[in-house]
């Protein structure tokens, strides 16, 4: 009687012992789930938007094009990567689509930043088509808006693999008469 109540004593114990480790794994899990591994918006930097020509002849009709150098960096702040598949930004005048620039596949690293750019051609017919275009061009400021959505993975110590898209917006204004530009960026991420 001695035996057997000693190895149902082990037994429980060991039981017990495995159930708080057990506890203690999965608190610990959840806690990191919602600090330390909860997605985090990545930061868009824009480093530069550049005009890299402009030419507009208005008569007889209205023609000529506007080109734009956009680069931003991405800083990741995640502890996972995101690999994301080929896009398009769009570029909105007044909210008329002008523009679009491809943007390639590309891997951003855990916690580092990444810098993308992409090149953008605008049609002056395009711009030409909003009742405000001469109202602005005479100001000598146009108003554009940019929109991203970035479709991917997200990649956390090569363990978990999760379908992620990231969107970002940007409000660029074009200042005709210096030839300069400048825009302010948002960024969200969605799991």
């Amino acid at each position: 009687m001695g035996k057997e109540f000693k190895v149902k004593r082990k037994w429980k114990f060991c039981c017990a012992v495995t159930a708080i480790l057990i506890i203690v794994i999965a608190v610990v899990l959840v806690t990191l789930a919602f600090t330390l591994f909860k997605p985090k918006d990545p930061k868009i930097i824009p480093q530069s938007v550049t005009l890299e020509g402009f030419r507009l002849v208005v008569f007889p009709s209205i023609t000529g094009n506007l080109s734009l150098e956009l680069a931003v960096t991405v800083d990741n702040r995640n502890y996972g990567g995101f690999d994301y598949d080929n896009s398009t930004a769009y570029i909105n005048y007044r909210g008329n689509l002008v523009a679009e620039a491809p943007i390639g596949k590309d891997t951003i690293r855990p916690r580092s930043k990444h810098n993308v750019s992409a090149s953008v051609i605008i049609f002056a017919d395009r711009l030409a088509a909003d009742g405000n275009f001469l109202n602005d061009f005479f100001a000598g400021v146009f108003n554009f808006t940019s929109s991203t959505r970035l479709q991917g993975k997200v990649n956390v110590f090569n363990i978990f693999k999760l379908k992620a898209s990231s969107s970002s917006s940007c409000n660029i204004t074009v200042f005709i008469q210096n030839q300069t530009a400048d825009s302010v960026c948002t960024s969200k991420i969605r799991l």
